[in-house]
């Protein structure tokens, strides 16, 4: 099968495609044909193998993993002797991110537990949007313990996570404000943001609103920008921006949260009942995916640097058929 492997840390220039062996599935895993992918901004830490502390799990000096890629969607080709749930012609989608990777590849083995049905109605590539960034927003929220008729707000409500955050929030009948650039402002009122502020325009820490729960999916802004927008009982998390917000909520987080206000960071869990429930939102019509740019199995490496660019509006997929 055709994949892209890498055996160093580094750009992602290190990044190639060649023929390699087929994987073979235990006893408990899915052999999956993947039609479809997508590039999150975990690629480029992966690949990277920044910052340093990340290396204790992924390799001190050497990837412990040749074939990254974390979201699939595709068709089961066949299962192990212990595999209940699906057979195979299945149309599946997952996130593989604690069990070995490889959803950059024709074909990968993946625990049953990590996969979900796909929804009849969307493609692979739509499916393939979904695992990582749609748990990382689920997650995010719930772990703000969000609320019908809370004022919610998404800061970076453009990016993968922030899209889904914005209608997932809104499904919980709370009131969105959704922060972007000006070339996303059309995207976050199509995906049911109550109020859109343009960041180039209109500074949510100034303007006296006072939100209940804020997801940081992305942007640079300091903790406490952040605690002068929060309700006095409100909630912040952190999921994604720079390396200042990440630092803050670590370190400062935990003593700010001693008073009446939580502040927190989140590291997605993979969790197929929360896949689940990301799936039946999506039948429900309660959320899409969006999907700014699709590239080959062959442009991995272009698609990682698309992300790390932080401008993608929506999902970066990968149609794996038409490497």
């Amino acid at each position: 099968m055709k994949a892209i492997v890498r055996d160093t840390y580094g750009p992602p220039d290190v990044l190639r495609l060649e023929e390699v062996q087929n994987p073979a599935p235990g006893d408990d895993d899915v052999l999956v044909r993947v039609h479809a992918a997508s590039a999150n901004a975990g690629d480029s830490h992966l690949v990277r193998g920044t910052p340093l502390p990340f290396r204790l799990a992924a390799g001190l000096f050497r990837p412990k993993h040749h074939i990254i890629g974390t979201d699939i969607a595709g068709r089961v080709e066949a299962v192990g002797s212990r595999v209940s749930q699906f057979r195979p012609g299945d149309e599946v989608f997952g996130e593989l991110s604690r069990c070995g990777f490889g959803g950059y590849a024709e074909y990968v083995a993946v625990p049953e537990t990590r996969l979900v049905m796909k929804p009849a109605h969307i493609s692979f590539e739509q499916a393939a949007a979904v695992p990582t960034s749609g748990l990382t927003a689920l997650q995010g929220l719930r772990k703000g313990r969000i609320r019908q008729g809370q004022q919610v707000l998404i800061h970076g409500a453009a990016g993968g996570v922030g899209t889904f955050a914005v209608q997932i929030a809104k499904s919980f009948g709370t009131v969105v404000t959704a922060v972007c650039g000006p070339r996303s402002v059309e995207v976050a009122h199509s995906l049911g943001a109550d109020h859109v502020l343009d960041y180039t325009k209109d500074d949510f820490a100034e303007s006296g609103q006072k939100y209940d729960l804020i997801l940081a999916a992305n942007g640079d802004r300091s903790l406490w920008e952040y605690k002068r927008a929060l309700a006095p009982n409100g909630a912040y998390v952190m999921s994604g921006g720079s390396n200042r917000q990440l630092i803050q909520a670590l370190f400062f987080g935990p003593w700010l949260s001693l008073g009446s206000q939580k502040f927190g960071n989140l590291l997605m869990t993979p969790s197929q009942s929360d896949l689940l429930m990301l799936k039946e939102f999506i039948e429900a019509g309660k959320i899409r995916p969006v999907i700014e740019r699709s590239y080959t199995l062959r442009d991995v490496p272009q698609a990682i640097r698309y992300v790390e660019d932080g401008h993608a509006r929506g999902k970066v997929v990968v149609s794996i058929e038409r490497a």
